[in-house]
């Protein structure tokens, strides 16, 4: 007797089950619950600066739930240092800058895990726009800054 299913199920069921544990560590509303220590999320638009995975278009649509245009934009004076940014004159940091509602807003926050690995705060980019950004958390740290409580400009 072949093994054909069994090899079968390793060759499409393992896509779909790292498929599944992604979406429901990372996207799930079951697995994330809002700090409550974080301020409300305040009515948009939204302008947020990226530069790791959510650069890339599939991710942004999986985790906004639509495609949102974006623009090339830096950070000056900064390096990117693994997961997180860290300041380095003479530096920059290229990333995407795009406009997002209050929801989308919300579901970014639950992708980056906002309180719990991340923070979002508000930074200046190169052209002198201000923008959120996300900037991982110390790992020491048990609570995160309140300083997702005001907007970007738009």
């Amino acid at each position: 007797m072949r093994l054909r299913h069994p090899l079968a199920l390793v060759l499409f069921g393992s896509p779909l089950a790292v498929g599944g544990w992604l979406w429901l560590t990372l996207l799930s509303p079951f697995t994330y619950d809002r700090p409550e220590h974080l301020a409300p999320i305040d009515e948009g638009p939204h302008r947020v600066y990226v530069y790791g995975t959510l650069r890339l278009p599939p991710v942004r649509w999986i985790v906004i739930g639509e495609a949102v245009e974006t623009r090339p934009a830096y950070l000056e004076d900064w390096r990117r240092t693994r997961l997180d940014l860290e300041p380095a004159p003479g530096e920059r940091v290229p990333g995407e800058v795009f406009t997002v509602d209050t929801e989308a807003l919300a579901r970014l926050d639950r992708y980056e895990r906002l309180g719990i690995r991340y923070e979002r705060v508000r930074i200046t980019l190169a052209d002198g726009s201000e923008a959120w950004v996300y900037r991982r958390l110390p790992e020491t740290s048990t609570s995160a800054s309140t300083s997702a409580s005001t907007p970007a400009s738009p």
